[in-house]
């Protein structure tokens, strides 16, 4: 037999199989354009200061007489609008009014701190997006870290930095292994990750309550509350900029997982292996992929990832002692900064800031100009109602359909075909 007969005929791209029109749309929300993601958080600013008018009380005395005297509504509707936008300034990047440079630069440290999370938990959430996979477990993940992290750092005694690290593994490990009997799951079963998540996110929920109510285990010796005692000096995250700051080194560990999901994404065989089940798994069988591996492989990994998360608060953030609320909200918020950074390490990154600014300003808008701090959390929402719906974006800011531009192509090369 001759070498030109050993090798295999291509295969016609009819009979390559399709993805279908759910991983299509999968795809599309969560690996999309990223100018959608920049006018999806534009529209939801401008439908967030619709509200914060409308909210506003000198806004609604004055619309009472609006026919009469049009110019008071329109101030007021400024003062509002623009007052809440620098509050949210002063409060999650620099406070210009502060008497010293270190008050001012605060607010800014505090973004970091609240974003810190939210960028590892993101990258989780993100990495397992790019598998095809929907990753909701976040807040399990981040609670098995949470209990791993803080047992070794209650009830062991090692010098620093070894405590701290044996801490920081324990806590990726345990969530790792919690992803992982999702991964496995699918792998194995075919089971669902949204549902097999979100029942792991009771079970953490349950099992972590149990720890902090069981003496011996997580609850602080000697009490009768679900709270564990405080992390030891030797297991703490030292802060980055030095005691007046909350800010730890954590964020220098979120930023790590950012540079290890860029190159695991975009130069390893691995990565190429999560990105080709992602967009066609069929395919990617076809081309010799075990598939179920891939699945397996990529929620471990991504498990780890926010893992860190959880870390990060019981060793850096929270380490007085922290109960069942340790989660905060972050791991359904990292879905949110994975969509708004349409899955991508540096778009996460960049999410990830947005939403720790959001966190960090949401309350000085508050406190100073009276904005409830619920129209973050709507405007926050509205992101991902705008994300989830392109055609929406684009008809509002008359944005081309590269979908229209591409059938155009395909209609006028079978036309000279033919």
């Amino acid at each position: 037999m001759t070498a030109t007969q050993n090798v295999m005929p291509e295969a016609a791209p009819s009979e390559r199989p399709k993805p279908s029109r759910w991983r299509k749309a999968f795809t599309a929300i969560t690996t999309g354009n990223a100018i959608i993601s920049v006018f999806a958080v534009l529209a939801a600013i401008i439908v967030g200061s619709i509200m914060i008018a409308f909210t506003d009380k000198d806004v609604q005395e004055s619309a009472g007489y609006f026919f009469s005297r049009p110019g008071d509504t329109i101030a007021a509707i400024w003062d509002a609008v623009s007052g809440a936008y620098v509050a949210l300034f002063k409060g999650s990047i620099y406070n210009f009014t502060a008497d010293t440079f270190v008050k001012g630069i605060r607010p800014l440290t505090e973004t970091l701190k609240f974003a810190t999370p939210l960028i590892a938990a993101g990258l989780g959430v993100g990495l397992a997006f790019r598998a095809g996979m929907f990753n909701i477990g976040g807040q399990g993940q981040i609670l098995m870290a949470a209990a791993a992290a803080g047992w070794v750092g209650t009830t062991m005694s090692m010098p620093w930095p070894l405590h701290m690290i044996v801490g920081i593994i324990a806590g990726m490990a345990a969530a790792a292994i919690w992803a992982g009997i999702a991964g496995f799951l699918k792998a194995k079963t075919g089971a669902h990750e949204v549902i097999v998540t979100i029942m792991l996110n009771h079970i953490a929920a349950y099992l972590l309550a149990w720890m902090l109510a069981t003496q011996g285990v997580l609850q602080a010796p000697g009490s009768k509350n679900p709270k564990t005692a405080p992390m030891a000096e030797s297991a703490i995250m030292p802060q980055l900029l030095g005691p007046q700051f909350k800010l730890h080194i954590g964020l220098l560990l979120a930023l790590v997982a950012v540079a290890f999901s860029w190159w695991l994404l975009e130069r390893s065989s691995l990565g190429f292996r999560f990105r080709a089940v992602g967009l066609n798994p069929s395919a990617a069988k076809v081309a010799g992929i075990n598939v179920g591996r891939t699945y397996f492989v990529a929620m471990v990994i991504a498990g780890a990832l926010v893992g860190i998360a959880g870390v990060s608060q019981v060793q850096g953030t929270v380490t007085s002692g922290f109960g069942g609320d340790i989660d905060a909200g972050i791991g359904f918020d990292a879905i949110t900064v994975a969509l708004l950074g349409r899955s991508s390490p540096l778009g996460i990154l960049a999410a990830g800031l947005l939403f720790g600014a959001f966190k960090a300003g949401g309350f000085a808008m508050q406190a100073s100009q009276g904005v409830p701090v619920e129209i973050v959390l709507v405007v926050q929402s509205l992101i991902v109602l705008f994300i989830a719906a392109p055609p929406l974006v684009r008809a509002m800011f008359g944005l081309p359909d590269p979908e229209r531009k591409a059938r155009k192509q395909r209609r006028q090369k079978k036309e000279v075909s033919a």
